[in-house]
């Protein structure tokens, strides 16, 4: 793969710019790949760029570390009941909004209402349905107060009780959904609290500026308890959708961080900026869908085996995606916290499993005169567009025709929700660092199981896991369950995804980590 270069001297000269002209400042210039829908976490889309922003202006009952680790936030300590269904968290005494009012248990319960409420159709209010009553409360079937959540001691105490015990429910509250909300300034303001003018928020930072599609800005939240450690005078978040423009704004010095650049990039800021391009392995998989319902060919495990068989996947990793992605065999991917991940069957060499594969097809009725037709689905994206090329292009010498069929990522998750495909891209980035997040995916009945797969084996196992507090037990229910379905080749496990950041060597507080998360909390110029 060739790149376009700079010549050398021009790019010693960019690369000692970077590292010179922004290390004085004290506000983070960071390229974040799209627009945040709304400060209000009931509102947001689901855009990763979304949890930086959201990560840096409100703080839940944890946070993370810049390593990833979760500590402690807005609540100090708390306690697990024995049968694993009662969490009882206590919350600072010096936890504050940035109006200087108090934050309290209740802003949770109302935060988590708020959430679930049905008439603000958040699309991730099921992160929190481990809570009792959850589901109910969103679908209308239960009032608001239904939800298995309490302020006891006069706000200083929130309680949770789950329908079942939920091991990583302490992971499943880093995320947005789990924020509070500031109920005082909702009851004055009703929707428009999220109006800067109006708004509060509870994190290290709170927002000063919006120029829509362009940049949001944040400063310091002075109520922040641990507002002295702050080494930032604010953030600027820049709406970067080319990524190819964002590569540019950050050798220029505009940008200190980009998050994301495009893997056609990498061999070329790898060699001429090494200290700032970052790459790293990335709680994320990238796979295919196989439509298991009656009437499309992939619904034979038959053809769905031969499929996989012939599929390289060092190839898609090194020579189409220029190392920017590793090579998997497994849906849940390396990194997860306790936990192995399985195998999809792939033995002997590529000679023998393309032997493997004819004979497969041909017991399941297709050959030299019936080749089988397959419609494959991707989104639009120059990447996804060369992975399909290039599995249509493995998949050829089976008398295997791919027609290729591509449409923008709202219209594309629709289509294969309705189970208009046979073939279709796919990816998952974990909302939180357990298997369960991956695997739940398969289950029978679920709306992101796209392919309508259905095991009772693997559905018994991962409901077995979901009642299971011992953690060795629970990890073998789950391994046992992600090998069923790799086994019975449910889906077709391609990549994984890494990270991919341009980071100003001058910066202090930035670690590499499995879920991508950075709060700029941590962050500082070296000077």
């Amino acid at each position: 793969m060739t790149h376009n270069r700079t010549p050398l001297a021009g790019a010693i000269a960019l690369a000692a710019a970077l590292v010179t002209t922004p290390a004085w400042a004290q506000t983070l210039n960071l390229g974040v790949t799209g627009e945040l829908a709304s400060f209000d976490t009931s509102q947001v889309s689901g855009g990763i760029w979304e949890s930086q922003i959201l990560m840096d202006v409100y703080e839940g009952l944890v946070k993370k570390a810049p390593d990833g680790e979760v500590l402690p936030g807005m609540a100090t300590s708390w306690e697990v009941s024995d049968d694993g269904r009662t969490y009882t968290f206590h919350i600072r005494e010096d936890a504050a909004w940035s109006d200087g009012e108090p934050v309290t248990a209740e802003d949770f319960v109302f935060g988590w209402q708020h959430l679930l409420d049905p008439k603000n159709a958040s699309k991730y209010a099921y992160m929190l349905y481990p809570v009792v009553n959850a589901e109910a409360v969103n679908t209308g079937e239960k009032p608001l107060d239904a939800l298995g959540v309490a302020s006891l001691d006069d706000g200083r105490t929130f309680q949770v009780e789950l329908t079942a015990p939920t091991p990583y429910f302490i992971q499943l509250l880093t995320h947005y959904t789990a924020y509070p909300a500031p109920k005082h300034a909702v009851e004055e303001y009703g929707r428009k609290w999220v109006k800067l003018d109006n708004i509060v928020t509870n994190g290290a930072f709170t927002p000063e500026e919006w120029v829509s599609q362009s940049r949001i800005s944040v400063s310091p939240n002075p109520e922040y308890y641990d507002a002295d450690e702050i080494a930032l005078d604010g953030v600027n978040y820049y709406t970067v959708e080319d990524r190819n423009a964002g590569v540019s704004r950050f050798r220029s010095g505009e940008l200190d961080i980009m998050r994301e650049y495009p893997s056609s990039l990498y061999g070329m800021l790898q060699e001429e900026l090494p200290d700032a391009t970052h790459m790293a392995p990335y709680l994320g998989s990238y796979y295919y869908v196989f439509n298991h319902r009656e009437g499309h060919p992939t619904a034979d495990p038959k053809v769905r085996e031969a499929l996989s068989l012939v599929v390289r996947r060092k190839v898609l990793s090194e020579q189409i995606m220029g190392g920017t992605f590793l090579p998997s065999r497994s849906f849940v991917p390396e990194g997860i916290h306790h936990y192995d991940v399985q195998q999809m069957p792939q033995e002997g060499s590529m000679d023998e499993r393309m032997e493997r594969a004819r004979q497969l097809l041909a017991e399941a009725g297709y050959g030299p005169d019936s080749p089988l037709h397959l419609r494959l689905r991707y989104n639009t994206n120059d990447e996804h567009k060369k992975i399909a090329v290039a599995l249509a292009a493995m998949w050829r010498p089976l008398g295997v025709e791919i027609e290729m069929i591509n449409s923008e990522a709202t219209v594309h998750y629709q289509t294969i929700a309705e189970g208009d495909f046979d073939i279709a891209r796919a990816g998952w980035i974990a909302d939180y660092n357990d298997a369960e997040n991956f695997l739940s995916l398969l289950h029978s009945g679920v709306g992101n199981n796209y392919g309508a797969y259905s095991n009772a084996e693997f559905d018994d196992l991962t409901d077995q896991a979901s009642h299971t507090l011992d953690a060795d037990k629970r990890e073998s229910l789950l391994e046992q369950a992600e090998q069923t379905a790799l086994n019975d080749y449910a889906i077709l496990p391609l990549l994984y995804y890494v990270s991919r950041n341009l980071v100003n060597p001058a910066i202090s507080g930035w670690e590499d980590n499995v879920e991508d998360d950075h709060p700029s909390r941590w962050i500082s110029f070296d000077k």
